[in-house]
């Protein structure tokens, strides 16, 4: 097919030889399956913030961090070149997730090249070989159903561990890939996780831990269709539990139950951190109505 304006740029760089073939296109970008040498891989072209139904939401860029001050000035003032720098950030999150996740062994796509807000990756494919399939377009029998919700849930902690919390993790953005098995083993069915750009830091974004409840109750209620005793577990609070608690890592045994610790509140030190904050708010402006 006619290459797309947007990876025209890549086949003059010599960095993709042809298009094959448009696989997708979603609410923040259009995939497409390409050729690289003898490859198959995929392009993923990232779509302008006007033309996304999916937000930047304060709750995702949260405590991003640019390497360049005059972008992160420019980006807090929201000019022309700070919201150009901000869709730059945005596009280089999800490159930045690959490949940090990547390194920790999480099961996402094997990321290759970012150029020209184009992320060239692994193209995920199925036994036969084509693009897999999603999670919510397959049906599982209750013993598949458990096997992958566990692989699924020792991800998350393994993402977690990496300091990494998905964010937007579900059925649709989860492919039931063909992995190989281990050497002389055949390979079987298993998840990989993709769609990362709203991925944010676990430990500097004060929404991480009510993004990974999310990500983990989409989960469990998504198998627990198939197996519905999955629907009772509660692996979100206690993963974020131990993760908090500094006890958490890629070995760490879940059980799935979750028995919340009740601390009596003291009252009398709330208010004093109220009144104290009402202090400080008062005497912020009288300095700026001196100033």
């Amino acid at each position: 097919m006619k290459a797309p304006p947007r990876l025209q740029s890549l086949i003059e760089e010599g960095l993709i030889d042809t298009v094959v073939r448009q696989l997708m296109s979603g609410k923040e970008a259009m995939v497409y399956v390409v050729r690289c040498g003898d490859e198959t891989r995929c392009a993923k072209i990232y779509k302008e913030a006007n033309n996304r139904s999916f937000r930047q939401a304060v709750d995702y860029t949260e405590n991003r961090k640019v390497k360049n001050s005059r972008s992160a000035r420019a980006m807090a003032k929201g000019s022309k070149f700070g919201r150009q720098e901000q869709e730059a950030a945005w596009q280089s999150a999800e490159v930045d997730a690959l490949y940090r996740l990547a390194a920790a062994g999480v099961r996402v796509p094997q990321p290759y090249n970012f150029h020209d807000g184009v992320l060239l990756m692994e193209l995920v494919t199925d036994a036969h070989g084509d693009a897999a399939p999603r999670l919510n377009d397959v049906s599982f029998t209750p013993e598949d159903a458990r096997t992958h919700h566990a692989t699924l849930v020792a991800e998350v902690v393994r993402m977690l561990c990496a300091g990494v919390v998905h964010g937007d993790l579900s059925e649709f953005n989860i492919l039931l890939a063909h992995l190989p098995g281990a050497e002389g083993e055949p390979g079987a069915d298993g998840p990989v996780i993709i769609d990362l750009p709203q991925a944010v830091d676990a430990a500097g974004n004060n929404h991480a831990q009510r993004m990974l409840l999310r990500d983990v109750a989409n989960l469990r209620d998504f198998f627990g269709q198939f197996a519905p005793e999955l629907r009772t577990t509660q692996y979100g609070p206690e993963i974020w539990s131990l993760y908090q608690s500094g006890l958490l890592s890629n070995e760490t045994p879940l059980t799935g139950r979750y028995a919340p610790q009740h601390v009596d509140v003291d009252m009398q030190a709330v208010l004093r951190e109220i009144d104290d904050a009402r202090d400080e708010d008062a005497a912020r402006r009288l300095r700026m109505a001196a100033g």
